[in-house]
C-alpha cells in the first residue's frame, strides 16, 4: 500500500522524507480535484492531507471518510499552523452520520 500526502510544498516535502509520495497543491479546488483522483487509485492505502485548506475542505473530507473504507483519509496540521483543539466525538458523529 502506498501513502500519499496532499498539501502545500513544505507539508508534502516533509512527508516525502519519510517515504510517502506527495502532490503539491495551491488551492482548495485543486486539493479537492487531486484528492478525488488519488482515492480512485487501488494501490493507495493512506492519504495524508494538510489542514491548511480550511473548515469547508475538512467537512468534505469527513463526508468522504463516511463513504470510504479505503484509503484511510487523515488530516494533519500544516507546518506553522496554529494548535487547535479537535472534538473527535463530533468528527466521529459526523463521519458516522449520527
Amino acid at each position: 500500500m502506498k501513502v500519499v500526502a496532499i498539501g502545500g510544498r513544505v507539508f508534502v516535502n516533509s512527508l516525502r522524507f519519510s517515504g510517502a509520495g506527495g502532490i503539491v497543491v495551491e488551492s482548495v479546488e485543486e486539493a479537492v480535484r487531486v484528492l478525488n483522483k488519488v482515492i480512485q487509485e487501488p494501490e493507495v492505502g493512506l492519504v495524508l492531507v494538510s489542514d491548511e485548506f480550511g473548515e469547508e475542505f475538512s467537512r468534505r473530507l469527513n463526508e468522504l471518510r463516511s463513504k470510504l473504507s479505503m484509503p484511510i483519509l487523515y488530516e494533519l496540521p500544516a507546518p506553522g499552523s496554529k494548535a487547535q483543539r479537535v472534538d473527535y466525538r463530533a468528527v466521529l458523529r459526523q463521519v458516522l452520520g449520527i
